[in-house]
């Protein structure tokens, strides 16, 4: 049997990168080994990882020789920053730097960068209905991964653009359904009538497990994700099979949401005004069949809800 590919995915204990390397252990008799790259090796996750067979490599975004002593002898990597943890354009600019400059150091064959639109396209820093944040961003987890990919193609690393969307795993934190004054079940999504792009986080990984094993056809190339597009209507009707009760859909304004005083209330609403005003751009650029060729499995919101039934308490 020849020698398996390997792959170094960066997040590894994370959603994105969990989905992947586990879609890597999941088929012992694939073509790819993961090699797991992690700040904490001792961590319950690496370990966990470690037991079902992954190799565990130390390594941080913020230390480049780290990183490529980490992609060393590997075939591809899978690279994601995490901007909710520092909250800092210029962090994850700086991440995703040292990540490119070390996979081409390491002379890695395919990596996919985890990244996103940039929405200063549809909605400009100049106009007045929505904050400039962080100085010169409209949405800045957005903004600064697509400026981040020029650093792996002006290197001319062999990359895929995976451009990802909203999860549905923010409904387990704080956007399901909520009973009103009157006891009825209320989902409130800033969306209008707007088609919501949606995926199960773990689904991300497993469509790059798809790309990866499809070789050279998707290098040089962006592939745009989701599993369903849907509108407000439609997610309150899947939380209301749910839950066998009705659930009405009353959005709100994005200025509404960007005043509920939550953390990241600005950039959050200014999210979801992109994603209602660039709904038919956004939606349009992922093609949900070739999704679902990429990745057979994908799960449509109605299975993600029944996985997750359990944890979407009603009370």
């Amino acid at each position: 049997m020849s020698e398996k590919k390997i792959i170094a995915v960066v997040g590894a204990t994370g959603a994105q990168g969990g989905g992947l390397a586990s879609a890597i252990l999941a088929d012992p008799d694939g073509p790819f080994a993961v090699r797991v790259i992690t700040r904490r090796a001792g961590s319950d996750k690496a370990r966990a990882l470690a037991e079902r067979g992954a190799e565990v490599v130390e390594a941080d975004l913020g230390d480049e020789a780290s990183l490529r002593r980490a992609f060393a002898g590997a075939y591809g990597a899978y690279v994601v920053t995490n901007y909710w943890e520092g909250m800092s354009p210029q962090i994850e600019l700086a991440q995703a730097g040292n990540a490119a400059r070390a996979a081409k150091g390491a002379g890695l064959a395919h990596v996919i960068w985890s990244t996103l639109e940039d929405t200063r396209a549809h909605i400009p820093v100049t106009d007045p209905r929505v904050p400039v944040l962080e100085g010169s961003y409209t949405v800045p987890h957005f903004d600064a991964k697509a400026e981040a990919d020029r650093f792996f193609i002006d290197l001319g690393v062999p990359t895929t653009l995976l451009r990802t969307t909203f999860y549905w795993e923010a409904f387990l934190q704080g956007f399901a359904p909520r009973r009103d004054d009157t006891g009825r079940l209320v989902l409130t999504l800033p969306m209008g009538d707007s088609a919501l792009a949606g995926i199960a986080a773990e689904d991300i990984g497993r469509v790059a497990l798809g790309v990866f094993a499809r070789g050279e056809e998707f290098i040089g190339a962006t592939v745009s994700i989701a599993g369903e597009h849907l509108t407000g209507e439609q997610l309150a009707a899947g939380f209301a099979e749910l839950y066998g009760e009705p659930v009405a859909y009353r959005p709100l304004t994005h200025d509404e949401f960007r005043a509920l005083g939550m953390p990241a209330a600005a950039e959050i609403g200014n999210m979801f005004q992109y994603y209602t005003e660039a709904a038919d751009a956004f939606t349009g650029a992922r093609d949900l069949d070739l999704v679902r060729n990429l990745h057979p499995g994908l799960q449509t919101f109605r299975d993600w809800l029944t996985a997750h039934k359990d944890a979407l308490t009603t009370d």
